[in-house]
């Protein structure tokens, strides 16, 4: 018998995961899933998650986990730690401009 596996894509060219694939990824379900959506804790395109967003749930859960914080907490320490990723690679791009 043969199974025809079934590859979404976005516009961009980035693989798309549907939710039901995301909460067997992540050990969860789809309704954790779909609450982390509906709170704005990812954006998915439509009904389909992209690699990033499947990550930062598996980031939430973890820090929900080790350091007992709730969504909110859990998403917002997820958006300082970027936020100062981007200011160190700043930063740096700085630090190389004044050195030439």
């Amino acid at each position: 018998m043969n199974q025809i596996s079934r590859f979404v894509v976005s516009v961009d060219g980035e693989d798309l995961i549907s939710f039901e694939q995301a909460a067997t990824i992540t050990q969860t379900s789809v309704t954790v899933i779909e609450r982390f959506s509906s709170l704005g804790l990812i954006e998915p395109e439509g009904v389909m998650l992209r690699p990033q967003d499947v990550t930062r749930i598996m980031q939430i859960i973890r820090l929900r986990q080790d350091l007992g914080l709730n969504l909110i907490g859990a998403s917002m320490v997820l958006e300082m730690a970027q936020e100062i990723a981007q200011l160190k690679s700043q930063v740096e791009a700085l630090r190389k401009n004044s050195e030439q």
